[in-house]
C-alpha cells in the first residue's frame, strides 16, 4: 500500500577513527566546516550506502552502473525499459496495472506491422506522433519506477532523458550529516599504498578521531503517490540505512556504527512536518576535553519530548518509531516516549518489493 502519513526521521551514527565522507576537492580529507570544526556528511553519502544495501540484496536499481562503467541516465533507463519490453509477461502485468497506458500503447501501435513489443516501441510508425510518443514514456517511466526502481520510489530523480518531460521528487528528503560537537582530524596521516594496472604510489589515510554524527529527513505522503512509494518500501529503508552502513566495511569506513533511528509518524489528516528534529535535541560536552567516544557526550532531549507532547495533544502524531543500538546503551539517553520499536538488524523480506 503507498503510504498515506508524513514523517520526520532523525538517524545517529559514531565514526572513531575513520574518514564518514571525503571531499575530492579536499585531498578526499574528511567534509569539515573549519570555522566551527564541525564535520559534514553529504546526503548523498548516506543514499549510496542504502543503493549498495538495495543491490546487495538483488534489487534493481536505478542510480548504478552497467558491465562495471558508468553511463547517463537515458541509457540505463532504456537498459531497464528494454528489459521490460522484452518480457511479454511483464508488459501484460503493466498493462494490468495501468489501463491508461494500455490504452496509450494500443493507439501508438495500431498502424505497426511488428510482432514483438520491443520491435513495435522501435518502429517509426510508433513514434510518429511525438505527443502521444511523449505521454507514452511518462507513463511507462512512472510505470516501471513504481514496479521496478526502489531507489527512485524512495529518493525520485531529475529525468534529462528525450521524450521523458515528467520529474520524480523523492518522498524520502534527507539533509546533509554534520557533527554534533567540534571533531579533531587525525594529525600524523597513516601512509597506504595505492594500487593501479600499471603500478603503485603512496597515499594518505585522512581520518578524524571521533565525531557523534545526525541526519535528518523527511518522507512525504504526497511525493509518495507519484512515485509509487510503498509501506514495505518505508520499512525496507529504514533497515538499509542501518545494515547499508554496517556491510559498507572499506579501508576509510570502518569505525561508523548506526546507534539510533528515530521517526516521528503523523497522522494521515496532518499534512505538515515538525522539520530539522536535530532543533530539539542539545549534545553538552567539556569545552576543554578532547571528544574521544559516545561517554564524552551527554544528549539533552528535553525540548524533543515537548515539541512530541504539543504534537500529540493536538492530535498530529499517529506512532512515535524507534530502533537502538541493542548493545552500547543509546536507548537509556532518550527520554522520548516510543509507541514502536522496530529491529532493523532483522534479516528482511525482499518478495514482492520490485518485478
Amino acid at each position: 500500500m503507498t503510504i498515506q502519513k508524513n514523517s520526520d526521521f532523525l538517524f545517529i551514527f559514531e565514526a572513531q577513527m575513520t574518514n564518514p565522507n571525503g571531499d575530492p576537492d579536499q585531498e578526499n580529507k574528511p567534509r569539515m566546516d573549519y570555522e566551527t570544526k564541525t564535520a559534514l556528511i553529504s546526503d548523498a553519502r548516506r543514499k549510496r550506502d542504502c543503493r549498495n544495501f538495495f543491490k546487495a540484496k538483488g534489487l534493481p536499481i536505478f542510480v548504478d552502473t552497467l558491465e562495471e562503467q558508468k553511463v547517463p541516465m537515458d541509457k540505463m533507463l532504456g537498459h531497464y525499459r528494454n528489459k521490460w519490453l522484452a518480457d511479454e509477461e511483464k508488459m501484460a502485468f503493466l498493462f494490468e496495472e495501468n489501463p491508461e497506458l494500455k490504452e496509450s500503447w494500443e493507439t501508438l501501435s495500431e498502424k505497426s506491422k511488428k510482432d514483438t513489443y520491443f520491435d513495435i516501441y522501435e518502429d517509426k510508425s510508433f513514434r510518429k506522433d511525438k505527443k502521444l510518443f511523449s505521454r507514452f514514456n511518462n507513463l511507462f517511466t512512472t510505470q516501471l519506477i513504481q514496479e521496478a526502481l526502489i531507489d527512485i520510489r524512495l529518493f525520485g530523480s531529475a529525468m534529462a532523458v528525450d521524450d521523458v518531460s515528467r520529474t520524480f521528487t523523492g518522498p524520502i528528503q534527507m539533509t546533509w550529516g554534520y557533527s554534533a560537537h567540534p571533531v579533531d582530524l587525525v594529525k600524523s596521516n597513516t601512509i597506504t599504498s595505492i594500487m593501479s594496472d600499471e603500478h603503485s604510489t603512496f597515499g594518505k589515510k585522512h581520518k578524524l578521531h571521533y565525531g557523534l554524527f545526525m541526519h535528518s529527513g523527511t518522507i512525504n505522503k504526497f511525493n509518495a503517490q507519484q512515485t509509487g512509494m510503498t509501506e514495505q518500501d518505508q520499512e525496507l529503508f529504514r533497515t538499509s540505512l542501518i545494515q547499508g552502513m554496517l556491510i559498507n566495511q572499506t579501508d576509510s569506513k570502518q569505525g561508523q556504527t548506526p546507534l539510533c533511528y528515530l521517526e516521528i509518524q503523523y497522522t494521515p489528516a496532518f499534512d505538515g512536518f515538525l522539520g530539522d528534529l536535530r532543533r530539539f535535541i542539545h549534545i553538552e560536552y567539556e569545552e576543554q576535553k578532547p571528544i574521544r567516544s559516545l561517554a564524552d557526550l551527554t544528549l539533552e532531549d528535553g525540548d524533543l519530548q515537548k515539541a512530541i507532547q504539543y504534537m500529540k495533544d493536538a492530535g498530529y502524531i499517529d506512532q512515535v518509531i524507534a530502533w537502538f543500538h541493542p548493545l552500547l546503551g543509546m536507548e537509556s539517553r532518550f527520554n522520548i516516549p516510543i509507541d514502536t520499536v522496530v529491529d532493523l538488524w532483522a534479516p528482511v523480506e525482499l518478495a514482492g518489493i520490485s518485478r
